[in-house]
């Protein structure tokens, strides 16, 4: 029966797996909104013939850019516990297989 309780633990890791990958469509839509809202800042400011502003120092395009710093390295933590979990989710489909074959063997040995 502790194949029960591993399968359980598998469902849990897959509902995790599940969320995690949501959560990181949401920031993946963050960080495309980020690069469009910074290409349109650059199309403004190629726009600007006579400007001398640097858009390098425009505190809005440096917070975008700040912004998809951090939500980028996001993404990549979210698809390495992603794939953690799915590490670990094929790990207990196996033990499940393995714990109900043994099972199914000492049952037939036993009568």
């Amino acid at each position: 029966m502790a194949f029960l309780a591993i399968d359980s633990q598998r469902n849990l890791f897959t509902l995790q797996k599940s969320q995690l990958e949501f959560e990181q469509m949401l920031v993946m839509n963050q960080v495309n909104w980020l690069q469009k809202e910074m290409a349109y800042v650059q199309g403004v400011y190629d726009q600007e013939e006579n400007s001398d502003a640097s858009i390098d120092e425009d505190p809005y395009y440096m917070a975008l850019q700040d912004q998809e710093e951090y939500l980028t390295s996001r993404t990549e933590a979210l698809e390495s516990q992603v794939n953690t979990l799915n590490e670990e989710i094929s790990s207990a489909k196996q033990q499940v297989q393995n714990n109900i074959k043994s099972s199914c063997g000492l049952n037939l040995i036993g009568g």
